[in-house]
């Protein structure tokens, strides 16, 4: 195999002060310097994504840019000798699809220490399946496992459950013998419980409650993917050394919230920086993801589109309509 001289992909590009996406051919020599040269076969859209292909939050500093944060695929080429030609790779999170053309190409070169090999008992197009969302939402599992939140300690609750690291986090939760209780503002109640949840509340719930310093406690551990005053009622309702593992802004980036939850209750915060995760957690990461699989996953949990289709599910996620999962196949 050797490296094409041309490939296909999703390409943002400013107009007029605009960030327009279209599917492009270009040449390979715009491929960035890197050790591993990876033939993509699957990404996955992720949120993330959809900022870097219209230009939001400053997500993505240069364009024109190849977004998409994820990738699977086979090694072409390895200038470091670490992978072997044809061997299957996946490389997330770090500065793929951000700032370094991502797998919304067909083709991405990358620094091996980002690339990671796929696991034995998963193929490239399951990985993707799970792609950053699982990865997330398994990295935040083992924070909580840190912090000895285990099946028995009490109910785990997930916001933003419909979600990619929501619907994930609800899946693996269950499968490791957890009671979830999965949060929605979305009425999919069916959707949840087939992904494991033993109770689906909404949002609003979480919402409408007093704003007292301390609330009744009623989880042991909690995933929260939305922040502001969502995670602030997540914290007063924690039971005493329970913990909360937090991974996203939808309600916005302030946190306004009291100090009691932490020096009464002794509930910890934890941060999970799942693009700079370290390389043994991230390897033990995929390694769990893959001892779970994808075969119980509830029929519809997942679409596949083509980059001629991704524009419109780019929009779709925008404005908070996907459910599930979005596979990419080159």
């Amino acid at each position: 195999m050797s490296v094409p001289s041309k490939f296909k992909a999703l390409f943002a590009e400013e107009t007029n002060g605009n960030i327009q996406v279209s599917v492009k051919e270009l040449p390979a020599s715009v491929l960035p310097d890197g050790d591993v040269t990876i033939q993509v076969e699957f990404s996955s859209l992720n949120y993330k994504d959809a900022l870097s292909a219209t230009g939001r939050n400053n997500v993505t500093r240069n364009y024109p840019h190849i977004p998409g944060i994820d990738a699977a695929g086979i090694t072409l080429e390895d200038k470091s000798g670490t992978f072997k030609q044809g061997q299957k790779v996946v490389v997330t999170g770090h500065d793929l699809g951000t700032n370094t053309f991502g797998g919304f190409g067909e083709i991405i070169r990358v620094p091996k220490e980002w690339v990671v090999e796929l696991p034995e008992n998963l193929t490239l197009k399951e990985s993707m399946i799970f792609g950053t969302a699982g990865f997330t939402a398994m990295y935040g599992i083992e924070r909580l496992k840190r912090e000895l939140i285990m099946p028995e300690s009490g109910p785990v609750l997930i916001t933003g459950a419909t979600g990619g690291v929501g619907s994930l986090a609800v899946y693996f939760l269950s499968r490791m013998g957890y009671d979830v209780v999965a949060a929605s503002r979305k009425k999919e109640v069916e959707f949840l419980k087939a992904l494991g949840s033993k109770d689906v509340i909404s949002s609003e719930e979480l919402l409408s409650v007093s704003e007292a310093p301390l609330l009744s406690r009623k989880w042991a551990g909690a995933i929260d993917t939305v922040g502001g005053e969502l995670l602030d009622s997540v914290l007063r309702q924690m039971y005493s050394k329970g913990a909360v593992a937090c991974c996203g802004n939808v309600l916005g980036m302030k946190l306004d919230t009291n100090v009691l939850p932490f020096i009464l209750r002794g509930v910890s915060l934890l941060g999970i920086d799942s693009a700079f995760c370290e390389r043994d957690q991230r390897e033990k990461n995929w390694k769990l993801m893959a001892e779970i699989g994808v075969n119980d996953l509830p029929e519809g949990f997942y679409k596949m589109v083509s980059l001629n289709e991704l524009s419109a599910e780019i929009d779709l996620i925008l404005k908070g309509g996907q459910k599930g999962r979005v596979v990419v196949e080159h």
